[in-house]
């Protein structure tokens, strides 16, 4: 128990992060369509706005996963940075891709998280000084963390590389076509973790898995915190200008 109980809490670590990132790159993309829908008032036009909004993550994106295709042999078709509907949902872009074994998808599904992840983490470290306001913030110095956040917004050209965090954080998670191969990768780690542990080779494995997971989650948590606290001045601008234009327009957008 003194081997797992470090490990779970860096678990629980793990997937508060991921909630956070998750929840908070769903309320952008249905809030960001809805004040383009409002200022529009065309489906058309407001998926178009929405998109040029994010186009540089979605340039990224693509071109990430074109890459790792490249590095592990597998051909892909035309590149697609324009969006277009898919059913109910809204594709930004796509790259179609030769069908391959499980371990050479998943590395392609993964490509724009990796890419757009170090992208974010460089911004953050070279123009706001991230990792000393996330910092202040894990050590509940909110007056600090407020003062490092508003420095960084004084930095030469600030809010043009703060809008490429934000359409760079806001694109780099993976679609549903990205992570089809995950499920199974997952079942196989279980397997072979089961079969270690059977075969005696459990502390070791544990030892290994602990080291793995803090570098893991200390690098996830600067991801999403880059992310999160660029993302703060333009969440907090979507917000006024729906609650604005809702009010101009005497209307009330639900989200399903």
């Amino acid at each position: 128990m003194d081997v797992l109980n470090p490990v779970l809490l860096l678990l629980a670590e793990l997937f508060v992060v991921l909630g956070l990132l998750l929840w908070a790159d769903r309320w952008l993309h249905r809030h960001l369509q809805g004040v383009m829908y409002l200022l529009s008032n065309d489906e058309e036009i407001a998926i178009w706005l929405y998109a040029i909004i994010l186009f540089p993550g979605v340039v990224l994106h693509e071109l990430s996963h074109a890459l790792s295709a490249a590095i592990v042999g597998v051909r892909i078709g035309r590149i697609n940075i324009l969006p277009h509907r898919v059913g109910k949902r809204i594709q930004l872009g796509f790259v179609p891709v030769q069908q391959t074994d499980f371990i050479r998808a998943s590395f392609i599904g993964a490509a724009p998280l990796l890419c757009g992840g170090l992208a974010v983490i460089a911004l953050g470290y070279k123009v706001f000084g991230a990792p000393e306001v996330i910092a202040a913030l894990a050590a509940q110095d909110w007056l600090v963390a407020v003062h490092g956040l508003a420095a960084a917004f004084q930095a030469p050209d600030a809010w043009i590389w703060a809008y490429l965090v934000f359409a760079i954080g806001n694109t780099m998670l993976p679609s549903r076509s990205d992570i089809h191969a995950w499920p199974f990768l997952g079942f196989v780690a279980v397997v072979l973790a089961f079969l270690v542990l059977l075969f005696g080779g459990g502390a070791l494995l544990l030892d290994g898995l602990g080291q793995f997971l803090t570098v893991a989650v200390r690098w996830l948590v600067l991801l999403g915190g880059c992310t999160l606290l660029i993302d703060l001045p333009f969440f907090a601008l979507i917000f006024v200008a729906q609650t604005v234009l809702e009010r101009i327009k005497g209307v009330r957008l639900e989200y399903r």
